[in-house]
């Protein structure tokens, strides 16, 4: 008998994730309203376009889980997606305007989007069926099943190297520049490529030189200056953030202007924060307030407090994410659903160390708090994949205690759940 997939939905994900989206919509609400009442605009307006979203996500979720897992397995089903995302990313670099420094929206009429969101959840997709072909080699030559090719292409045989095609869209994404998705992607990857299966030693070697590189940079930009760093091809637009970086307040109407307005901010709010809606940074002060910065807003109108439930319930939704791809069994199920835990981490680390001044900031978004139905689709397609993995899993280990003892894969499941309920 088959048992029926509404029966097996995984509601420590799903209901972090509504409650979030709601939360989301709130604190949109907040953070546009008081600049749109100052333009004479509707003050829903922002919230409003934010709810479209949320609904598209909602319908996207449910179509997602209904689906048979096999379109994501379909190499046919991936390659399309990916030579229309490096078509985006090529329309959305070269025959877009610029704005605010950099080529990454492509505006059709009403609607906008932004082709370097939907990439973050290719790539996951992508490294997840690559990797999960190779797992025979990765158990038998450890990582050198992954590394026994160029990064350079010599041939045409060459070109069919995962790395290439990696790359190539990670260059993509940087050119535009829009560093802040770049640095996510390549932090998922090399995540993914960690648990792929390689020996762990390999995760701590790659974990060091990201690290060392990274600190030889900061220190190359401090030695020479920013301002001729800023002369490099493509460092000109992120200049300014590596100058608010190593000290906001020494240009506090320019360069740091951002950076120092989030720490006023997040002063403000203290412990209990001044109230929502209350916030005064919003108010013109702190640029992108409903965006890039917009959990600066949250802990000054929430507070520490309020603001540290909210990032626990973030981090609870990661862990369950998580844990759904350390329980799977099938190695392409637990790719995606550890990959997507591993995306929402990165980009939680990447848009908090911006705001408190730990990394450089990069204009990367909060998940599902910031003000983007792009963003928010892109989450919601990611949250939908993964409880789609999860209740196939669990059918398919119902169906496995069914042909061991023999039984009707029904009364398993009603066994299973009415010991799940009693202890």
């Amino acid at each position: 008998m088959k048992i029926n997939k509404r029966h097996l939905l995984n509601y420590s994900i799903l209901l972090p994730y509504l409650i979030l989206s709601v939360l989301g919509l709130i604190v949109v609400y907040s953070t546009t309203s008081a600049s749109l009442i100052q333009y004479g605009l509707n003050p829903f307006r922002s919230v409003i376009n934010q709810g479209v979203f949320w609904i598209i996500s909602i319908l996207a979720i449910l179509f997602i889980y209904h689906l048979r897992l096999n379109f994501l397995k379909n190499k046919a089903t991936l390659t399309v997606a990916m030579l229309v995302e490096v078509v985006l990313l090529l329309v959305a670099r070269f025959f877009t305007k610029e704005v605010n420094g950099a080529h990454g929206w492509i505006v059709l009429g009403p609607i906008s989007f932004q082709p370097a969101e939907y990439l973050k959840l290719i790539m996951v997709w992508f490294l997840a069926y690559t990797f999960a072909k190779k797992q025979h080699d990765i158990e038998v030559y450890d990582y050198q099943a992954l590394t026994k090719r160029k990064w350079i292409p010599r041939r045409m045989d060459d070109l069919k190297d995962w790395r290439v095609y990696a790359l190539f869209l990670i260059l993509l994404v940087a050119a535009q520049p829009d560093l802040g998705n770049a640095t996510i992607i390549v932090l998922t990857a090399v995540i993914m490529y960690s648990i792929s299966g390689i020996g762990y030693r390999w995760f701590s070697a790659l974990l060091t030189s990201i690290v060392t590189l990274s600190a030889l940079f900061l220190g190359l930009i401090s030695v020479v200056g920013v301002e001729t760093m800023s002369k490099v091809p493509f460092f000109g637009y992120v200049a300014k953030r590596f100058s608010a970086f190593f000290n906001p307040f020494k240009d506090v109407t320019d360069a740091g202007h951002q950076l120092a307005n989030s720490y006023y901010a997040m002063s403000n709010g203290g412990w209990f924060g001044r109230g929502l809606g209350n916030s005064i940074e919003k108010r013109g002060y702190l640029p992108e307030a409903q965006t890039d910065f917009v959990f600066s807003i949250v802990i000054e109108e929430l507070g520490l407090i309020g603001a540290g439930l909210i990032l626990a319930l973030v981090f609870f939704l990661i862990l369950r994410i998580l844990l759904v791809g350390v329980k799977a069994k099938n190695p392409f199920n637990a790719m995606i659903a550890l990959g997507v835990g591993a995306m929402l981490l990165m980009q939680v680390f990447v848009n908090i160390g911006g705001i408190s001044g730990l990394i450089p900031s990069t204009g990367v978004t909060f998940p599902f708090l910031s003000q983007g139905g792009n963003s928010l689709l892109v989450l919601s397609v990611a949250i939908g994949f993964v409880l789609n993995i999860d209740a196939n899993e669990k059918r398919e280990e119902i169906y496995r205690e069914a042909d061991e003892a023999q039984r009707d894969p029904e009364d398993v499941f009603v066994e299973e759940r009415y010991q799940s309920n009693y202890n």
